[in-house]
């Protein structure tokens, strides 16, 4: 029987070579190999997701374990059940009856559902901002990263049970019928986005919010995070007034060029020119006449929210705005999805036309048809 062997330049390193040719019982086991690389990718991966998202999803499983040692005396442990799930629903959503006005109409009613000393003791311990039920959109969120937990240790999450998603429902229908609407930001469409740009005066400051406006906007509706992340080597200079910007790291992954063109292009030419930029961070920390460091998603929020009120706005205005306001602005002018979705980078249709919508809907026929009746007379 012939046996294989191995052939081993003369020239190669003999260190490597006597690793390479190391009997397999003096070499690392299987078991330790594939611990060592699990613990390798759970490191890649804790890197590559943002840490505000970790952030959230700990401050999630902190409540909802402190929700359970109180309510139930026992610590959060996994699986949870789907009577703890829905226990949990209905604490934080409430008791649902529907009562008579002195009119004598229905009206839908919350009360309270879970004890008042273990709602004072969340609230003192820092848990819950304040006393009283949670938004709809707030269980849904903690579930979700409950049910994130369950699949990470393998394990079939009971937010998924089919008696767990009919009560969410029928939850979501009555939190509708109260108007608890999820709160969006006020879209800072192109003629918002003028005002807030008449504001910005031939000033470093100016300069640097009318760049920062525009760039934001003009490249897709750039996240707040985005902007505070953007840096002079993300850019590819196409001339005076076109460049190609790609991100290096965004919420959803996307690394597709961003055109920054025309007004946007000069605003942020004259403010890198006039901050004396050459590298790092786009945007910077101002005081006075002094450069500083980058800016942070924070920061760009109070700046459009500053913008929006020296132009004034009516609104709710912060950093969303931008992104907001470039899809309704998208759909007002009847721009594909698809290439809108190409700009902002959204993975999922109907997380942008919730925004697109709204400008489908003004930019409508059906909507002018008082305007239409009218001329017709």
């Amino acid at each position: 029987m012939k046996t294989s062997q191995v052939l081993v330049p003369a020239d190669l390193d003999r260190s490597f070579s006597d690793a390479v040719l190391r009997p397999l019982s003096e070499q690392v086991s299987v078991t330790e190999l594939e611990a060592q690389v699990a613990s390798a990718v759970e490191s890649i991966r804790l890197l590559a997701t943002p840490s505000a998202t970790w952030t959230a999803y700990a401050k999630a499983l902190r409540y909802v374990g402190a929700w359970m040692q109180l309510r139930l005396g026992a610590p959060l442990s996994l699986p949870v059940s789907v009577a703890h799930v829905q226990l949990f629903i209905l604490d934080h959503f409430g008791h649902a009856e529907r009562i008579s006005t002195a009119r004598g109409e229905p009206q839908l009613m919350l009360r309270q559902r879970m004890p008042a000393e273990i709602d004072a003791a969340l609230v003192a311990a820092g848990y819950k901002a304040e006393l009283g039920l949670h938004r709809m959109s707030t269980i849904d969120h903690r579930l979700s990263v409950l049910s994130w937990a369950h699949g990470e240790k393998k394990l079939e999450s009971p937010c998924h049970d089919a008696a767990v998603r009919r009560l969410l429902s029928d939850c979501r229908k009555l939190a509708k019928e109260l108007g608890q609407a999820p709160k969006t930001k006020t879209a800072a469409t192109q003629d918002g986005l003028d005002s807030m740009l008449a504001t910005c005066e031939d000033t470093l400051e100016g300069r640097r919010d009318r760049a920062l406006l525009l760039f934001g906007w003009s490249s897709g509706g750039r996240r707040r995070s985005e902007i505070a992340a953007a840096e002079v080597r993300d850019l590819e200079w196409m001339g005076s007034e076109t460049a190609v910007f790609r991100m290096r790291r965004s919420k959803t992954g996307d690394t597709g060029p961003k055109p920054v063109k025309g007004e946007a292009a000069v605003a942020l030419r004259e403010w890198l020119h006039a901050a004396k930029i050459t590298d790092g961070a786009l945007f910077r920390r101002l005081w006075g006449p002094k450069v500083g460091e980058r800016l942070s998603a924070h920061a760009i929020a109070a700046i459009v929210k500053r913008r929006a009120a020296q132009a004034r706005l009516p609104g709710d205005f912060a950093g969303h705005s931008l992104r907001r306001g470039f899809v309704t602005e998208a759909g007002l002018n009847d721009i594909p999805l698809a290439q809108t979705m190409a700009m902002t980078g959204h993975r999922l249709t109907k997380s942008v036309v919730r925004y697109s919508e709204v400008g489908d809907v003004l930019s409508s026929k059906a909507s002018d048809l008082l305007k239409l009746g009218r001329k017709r007379k």
